[in-house]
């Protein structure tokens, strides 16, 4: 074979060869794009159906939860627990609160039991006539420092005077006191008798005046004076009926119907308390009907217990009705029908506790009669008497006929269980009431 057949045989062969090399190259592309397209195929089946199957879980479980929600009951949410409101405190339970934290916790019992007495200046100072205050009321109040100081016409030479002596007497003592006097505006009004205030009618003539409006201006006139003076409390007015002739109230009752006096007295007390002087209303249960007097011996009634309800004891519901009476004196006179024997009003628990506490409902001050009068002196020692009042009820025991016996008999009888701290507690925060009626607001 000649070199061009050869050549040509040659280039033959590798065209057959080129030829069968693109035709395994086409199979094996077309292979792969089948095997690419089969698995591109499976993914997307599984996918399908891995979605379907988690649309179908979740719809299983959403299933299940609608079913246990329907198979139970509606659930309620919990009742939210009321918040408790504190309710605002009244004006009254202000004023405690300040007179335990700056007064009752603080105070020794020594001091909380002279506290509770009302004392002439003589009693504590041991002068015949006190006249002025110096070193010997200061001591005096240092060591006693008392609840409260009443004045009498002998302790009265002038204006100036008085003045000065009210003025030095509260700078000598530590607590807060009661500087009383025992005046209606009458020419039995030591004040007023001489001539340090304008003399008004007596209470007997204003109530016959039939205008309650003419006890107001005598109250507003009294309290005017004595509040220059430096008073703060007057043992007026009187709510005693005129029961019979010649009574011990005499010309200090307004008269003789419940409902008129008792708009005489409120007039009275109104007009005295807008001069910022507290009104001591007197002489429960009312000294009308007994012309005895309880400065001589053993004064008694044989007023029955329902005339005493009727009428002495309405004069006394309308005034502590009105709100605005805070301060009550006890007569020493014995009622038997309220008490059931001779015990002097002031003494008993029946009178003091049971009916103008409780039956009356009295939230004031109680103060007992005059302890040196001989209704008591004739009878009970002067310590005997201290702790029988406080005993019945009372809150401040008046002018003991010795005080200093007096103090020691009560104090004994607090040491000893006899009379509780908490019952002193309780008669220091009714007197501080009034005492420090301005430390909060109206």
């Amino acid at each position: 074979m000649d070199t061009n057949e050869q050549r040509q045989e040659n280039q033959q062969n590798r065209r057959e060869e080129r030829h069968k090399r693109r035709q395994r190259s086409q199979i094996i592309a077309y292979t792969v794009v089948g095997i690419m397209i089969l698995v591109l195929a499976a993914g997307i089946a599984f996918a399908v159906s891995k979605i379907t199957g988690m649309s179908r879980d979740q719809q299983e479980q959403q299933n299940k939860l609608d079913d246990i929600i329907a198979s139970e009951e509606t659930i309620t949410a919990p009742a939210t627990e009321p918040v408790e409101t504190v309710p605002e405190l009244t004006n009254e339970q202000k004023l405690d609160k300040i007179i335990d934290e700056a007064i009752i916790q603080n105070l020794p019992l020594e001091d909380k039991v002279a506290g509770l007495f009302i004392t002439t200046p003589e009693s504590i100072t041991g002068v015949s006539a006190a006249v002025q205050a110096g070193d010997g009321t200061k001591d005096a109040l240092s060591k006693y420092p008392v609840g409260g100081i009443v004045y009498a016409a002998k302790n009265i030479q002038s204006a100036d005077q008085l003045k000065q002596m009210i003025d030095n007497t509260k700078l000598y003592t530590s607590y807060p006191l009661f500087i009383a006097i025992d005046g209606e505006g009458s020419g039995t009004d030591a004040v007023a008798a001489a001539g340090l205030g304008t003399k008004t009618d007596s209470p007997e003539t204003i109530g016959a005046s039939g205008d309650a409006n003419n006890a107001y201006t005598a109250g507003t006139t009294v309290g005017s004076y004595l509040a220059e003076l430096g008073f703060n409390l007057d043992f007026a007015p009187a709510a005693d009926l005129k029961v019979v002739d010649g009574n011990a109230a005499g010309s200090s009752s307004y008269g003789t119907d419940a409902a008129t006096v008792a708009s005489f007295v409120t007039g009275m007390q109104t007009g005295l308390q807008e001069q910022k002087v507290t009104a001591a209303i007197g002489h429960f249960p009312g000294i009308g009907s007994t012309t005895q007097s309880t400065k001589n011996g053993m004064a008694s009634t044989d007023r029955s217990a329902e005339d005493f309800r009727a009428n002495e004891f309405a004069v006394f519901q309308s005034c502590i009705d009105s709100g605005e009476t805070k301060m009550i004196t006890v007569s020493n006179m014995a009622a038997p029908s309220l008490t059931g024997d001779n015990t002097p009003c002031s003494l008993s628990g029946a009178v003091v506790t049971d009916i103008l506490r409780n039956e009356l409902n009295f939230r004031g001050v109680i103060v007992s009669g005059a302890m040196n009068q001989a209704a008591i002196t004739n009878y009970y020692g002067a310590d005997e008497a201290a702790v029988l009042a406080l005993r019945a009820g009372c809150d401040m025991i008046y002018a003991p006929e010795n005080f200093e016996t007096a103090y020691n008999g009560v104090l004994e009888a607090v040491q000893n269980g006899t009379i509780s701290e908490e019952r002193v507690n309780d008669s220091l925060r009714r007197i501080y009431r009034i005492k420090y009626a301005d430390k909060i607001e109206q």
